[in-house]
């Protein structure tokens, strides 16, 4: 099978809102957290725009990474969503993303990287040379934190 790294397209909101419901399901969480998390993880034109979302394609969408916002005073960028289909989790499909978004930090310049880590991805986080620097506050649920990481570069 030949996976294709490539941009998402705007009319893929919809396979993509699913795939990071679904991934981010396969966590363990229950109905109620899913439902909290709906408007964090739905993907909208606007996001796919406002960032570099890329996908793993095989003819079918196995997994997704964005890569933005750039801030624009610094070599710093962020890492908006990570998922991977639960079918599809521990068979490279996330190296294959993650390739990506080291080839194009180092076209942009970028030399350091951060995301807001689901607790249960802190360990392919930490895989691919993360580090954890703190704690912010969850986007979706109220009172909850989340680990935040970044990892340098260069």
């Amino acid at each position: 099978m030949k996976i294709e790294i490539r941009r998402a397209k705007p009319d893929e909101t919809a396979i993509l809102t699913d795939l990071s419901m679904r991934s981010k399901r396969s966590n363990g969480y229950d109905d109620a957290f899913m439902d909290a998390c709906r408007e964090e993880l739905t993907v909208t034109v606007e996001r796919i725009e406002g960032g570099e979302y890329w996908v793993a394609d095989a003819g079918v969408i196995y997994g997704c990474v964005c890569l933005g916002p750039y801030f624009s005073d610094t070599d710093s960028a962020q890492i908006n969503a990570f998922f991977i289909d639960p079918d599809w989790q521990r068979k490279g499909i996330g190296r294959l993303l993650w390739a990506k978004i080291l080839e194009r930090a180092a076209q942009r310049g970028i030399i350091r990287l951060t995301l807001d880590a689901d607790p249960a991805a802190v360990a392919f986080y930490q895989a691919m040379g993360f580090e954890t620097i703190g704690e912010t506050p969850s986007g979706s649920i109220p009172g909850r934190v989340i680990p935040q990481m970044a990892i340098q570069l260069i």
